[in-house]
């Protein structure tokens, strides 16, 4: 029989080894980030668990999410799951915004014990269309506001980039001169003072926050002025029966139409001899241009290029004159051949032909027509007549590159008295 110093002794080494057993958690729970639509796992590990149970808990609504092997909630996306007795699992699938909070582990131990683990749900940006700009329109000159908004998680941050990679550019409100330019434009809100034509063209706000992807939305700006018109030769000279272009730069938006007229008002339309083109450059800059083929003594004066849009109408002109020599080669050649005596079969041979650089030969005394040199006929260009264009000279660069080609044949010597030549 067991005296009583004995049955205490077997007690207090009970009371010992149950203390020394008590469950406790090895481990704390990791805090979990988790973007929306993913699935989040908390672990729960404990020691010498025992006889103990073990639950889990939603902290801030106090909402019983399972108990041991058991899930409590009604929501169909929570689970557990637990290995060797020892780590208990909460698994949440296809986590929802609504899931972001505290979640406790407890153990049913008394006093009860038990930790908690966070559970941080990413949302990828979304931009707020009822909230955001869409395409503009402005008076050049004007000021144009454009707002960009977002919702997300963590909080988005919004950049503005040109579509076509040129710089933004910023000016002050009361300044024509450019502030800076800058490649990217951070902020909800971008204010573009004293719009020029060259700012027209699509914009890029970016959403970002961390979470992928990120979205953005074109917002194109107009912006709307009256038509101008640049002409690079006013003046524009060819020779008969051959080819020639005139051409004119048009800016304007909204687009213009564009045409051209003669001086007597009758519009130029495409034909066989006439091409009538309008290039476009850029959203509002355009080139017209006018081809004309073996232009005949009818196809010299004046011709107007008009451009005009809702904003207003302009015009501008170009003189197409004669640039007399090289047409006429062919037709001065064969009259000489035609006038050649019986005797003479020979054509004039290749020593007989000025090069571009010589000067012409002064014809046999008696001659009635005189052949002007290739410095006179550049003189003569230069005289003609520009009336309606003040200050405007020849296009001297045509003329010349006409000049360079042409080619003559020499005058017949004196003794060759039946031979005629048309002079030039």
């Amino acid at each position: 029989m067991m005296t009583w110093s004995e049955i205490l002794s077997l007690i207090w080494i009970y009371v010992a080894i149950g203390d020394a057993y008590q469950p406790e958690f090895a481990e704390p729970i990791v805090n979990l980030s988790v973007a929306v639509g993913r699935d989040a796992t908390f672990r729960c590990l404990v020691h010498h668990l025992g006889g103990y149970r073990v639950g889990w808990v939603k902290a801030d609504t106090k909402a019983i999410q399972a108990i041991h092997e058991h899930v409590i909630t009604h929501n169909p996306r929570v689970g557990v799951s637990h290995t060797d007795h020892s780590t208990w699992n909460l698994h949440i699938k296809g986590v929802q915004e609504e899931d972001r909070g505290h979640y406790m582990c407890q153990i049913n131990t008394d006093p009860m014990k038990s930790q908690m683990g966070y559970l941080d749900v990413w949302v990828p940006p979304d931009i707020i269309n009822e909230e955001s700009s869409g395409d503009i329109m402005a008076p050049e000159g004007g000021t144009v506001i454009m707002v960009c908004k977002a919702r997300g998680y963590p909080r988005s941050h919004i950049t503005w980039k040109r579509e076509d990679g040129t710089d933004i550019i910023i000016k002050d409100a009361n300044s024509m001169v450019p502030k800076s330019k800058v490649g990217v434009f951070s902020g909800e809100t971008m204010k573009l003072y004293k719009v020029s034509r060259s700012e027209m063209g699509t914009y890029l706000c970016i959403a970002s926050n961390g979470v992928p992807p990120s979205v953005s939305k074109r917002i194109t700006l107009n912006v709307h002025f009256h038509p101008v018109i640049h002409v690079p030769n006013q003046l524009v000279g060819a020779p008969i029966e051959t080819d020639v272009t005139l051409e004119c730069y048009v800016e304007a938006y909204p687009k213009s139409i564009n045409y051209w007229v003669r001086d007597l008002g009758e519009m130029v339309i495409s034909s066989e001899r006439y091409e009538v083109e309008s290039i476009s450059r850029s959203i509002f800059d355009f080139k017209m241009r006018l081809t004309i083929r073996r232009i005949t003594k009818h196809d010299l004066g004046s011709y107007k290029c008009i451009a005009k849009n809702s904003l207003g109408e302009v015009e501008s002109s170009i003189r197409l004159y004669e640039i007399p020599g090289s047409s006429r080669k062919k037709d001065q050649t064969a009259k000489y051949e035609d006038n050649l005596t019986s005797e003479d079969t020979d054509g004039p041979g290749e020593e007989d032909l000025l090069t571009p650089e010589e000067d012409y030969t002064e014809p046999y005394e008696g001659s009635k027509n005189k052949i002007k040199t290739t410095h006179e006929v550049s003189k003569t260009i230069n005289q003609i007549p520009h009336s309606g264009h003040p200050g405007v000279s020849p296009t001297r660069r045509t003329g010349q590159s006409q000049l360079t080609t042409l080619k003559t044949v020499k005058p017949a010597a004196p003794n060759v008295g039946s031979r005629v030549m048309t002079g030039i």
